[in-house]
């Protein structure tokens, strides 16, 4: 079985949220199971990229806004990725250093497709399945299934993943000119209250459609910025698969990010180096509880109850420690750095992304803060709990599905609300766990035992494919 997954984002080559992880993941484990997974994303100009031997296998041309682009495809071929990966560049539209952020991201998004498409016709290319990753790819269920110049794909199976359906894509009706040449009795499938909608149209058009959690899937029933009853009326080819995490390169056993490497047996002494570490680097008491944020400083992980919710907990609670790793809103990045000179020693932050530092606080921190309101997986979780730290969630989308409060014979901390008030009162029980030595110990051993790996899902996504 041949797969091709086409996708904005993938690690190690462009990352902004999880996205990037699951594609850079669920190949590799597809490719363990005896399917061949390639990967087909842009081409950016950062220095990922620009580091790697890139070699040019295809090239071909497009027509978008009545403008001709050039498109070149290019192999990359490096030890870090462990499947089939190409590039698709397309000069003064894709080669930019951000992912996103433009003003002409439609016109990005739709180039992409135009050039993936003409490739595989143009190089008599054949898939079992073509599987489209979030609403930047959305439109490619649509075009091969009803645009005149993609025809002879129209059989072959497609999947959308709704990854965050917060997040469609929508532009206006007047661009329907810029789309290639189809049957305009078609045209409402496009639509989508009022504008062309990529990701409902790839929900209407693909062969089957899932969530990246099963919990996300039913929520999104209720609530999905618009989309709730398309998806309850295609909900006969709609399916939550949990995402897993990539075990080899998460792996506290190994990971070369840390200070000093453990398992589930050497999990005290480990863990209390990698603490010393951050402890040391950002002022903290090494003997009290450290609870740790990592993530974007937005809406959708209530990182605008954060500063509040550090404020009074630390006001609270003397004997605890907070540190938070991320970027996002500045009116929230502006709110915690104040809280530094408030609370010496006690809390600390680091605005941006630093990979081998996220590794760290999951290797360091006693907790880990995740009060999303949204969540359609989250990876986060999984990390913390392969590396002995113990999560404080709220019950929504893929925290629901992963995380069992520990008043129930589970391992981490739940709450149903996204409040100041909620995450107050689970910092307090974290606390007391922290205090409770036998038990905390016990549950970090508990936790990395638990497997998250990406094997399961994978072979559920391969047996979604064959019902197609």
């Amino acid at each position: 079985m041949k797969i091709l997954h086409t996708s904005f984002e993938c690690y190690p080559i462009a990352k902004v949220g999880g996205l990037a992880d699951v594609v850079g993941a669920l190949p590799k484990y597809q490719n363990n199971l005896n399917v061949t997974a390639t990967v087909t994303m842009p081409y950016y100009e950062n220095t990922f990229v620009k580091q790697q031997k890139l070699k040019e296998i295809s090239s071909g041309n497009i027509i978008l806004d009545a403008v001709n682009y050039d498109y070149k495809i290019l192999s990359l071929d490096s030890n870090e990725i462990p499947f089939n990966l190409y590039l698709i560049h397309i000069s003064n539209l894709l080669d930019r250093e951000q992912v996103y952020g433009y003003e002409d991201e439609t016109n990005r998004y739709l180039g992409f497709q135009f050039a993936l498409l003409d490739w595989v016709i143009k190089e008599k290319l054949s898939f079992d399945v073509i599987h489209c990753h979030d609403h930047h790819t959305a439109l490619i269920p649509f075009f091969i299934n009803y645009c005149n110049s993609y025809k002879e794909l129209k059989n072959t199976p497609t999947i959308v993943t709704i990854h965050n359906a917060q997040y469609q894509g929508h532009f206006s009706h007047e661009k329907l000119d810029v789309l290639p040449a189809f049957d305009f009795k078609h045209v409402g499938l496009l639509d989508w209250y009022g504008s062309v909608n990529p990701l409902a149209c790839g929900i209407k058009c693909a062969s089957r459609v899932n969530t990246v959690s099963p919990s996300y899937m039913e929520e999104l029933k209720e609530n999905a910025n618009g989309l709730e009853g398309l998806l309850r009326s295609e909900s006969n080819k709609c399916v939550g698969i949990l995402n897993g995490i990539d075990t080899d390169f998460w792996n506290p056993e190994t990971d070369t990010m840390l200070v000093k490497n453990y398992k589930p047996s050497t999990v005290i002494s480990g863990k209390k180096a990698n603490k010393k570490e951050l402890c040391d680097i950002y002022g903290f008491d090494i003997d009290l509880p450290l609870f740790g944020f990592i993530g974007r400083l937005v809406g959708e992980k209530s990182a605008d109850l954060l500063p509040e919710a550090i404020r009074q907990s630390i006001s609270e609670h003397k004997e605890i420690n907070i540190f938070v790793l991320g970027s996002g809103h500045k009116e929230i990045e502006n709110q915690l750095q104040p809280l530094k000179e408030e609370f010496p020693g006690k809390f600390n932050t680091h605005i941006g992304y630093d990979e081998k530092l996220s590794h760290l606080v999951y290797a360091g921190a006693d907790f880990l803060l995740m009060p999303s309101r949204v969540e359609p997986c989250g990876l986060n979780q999984m990390y913390s709990l392969r590396y002995g730290t113990l999560p404080i969630v709220r019950r929504t989308g893929g925290l629901k599905d992963t995380v069992i409060d520990i008043g129930d014979e589970g391992f981490g901390i739940c709450h149903d609300q996204a409040s100041v008030w909620d995450i107050c009162y689970s910092i307090k029980r974290g606390i007391e766990l922290y205090n409770n030595k036998n038990l905390f110990r016990r549950k970090q051993k508990q936790i990395m035992k638990i497997d998250h790996s990406w094997t399961k899902s994978a072979q559920e996504y391969i047996d979604l494919y064959k019902l197609i």
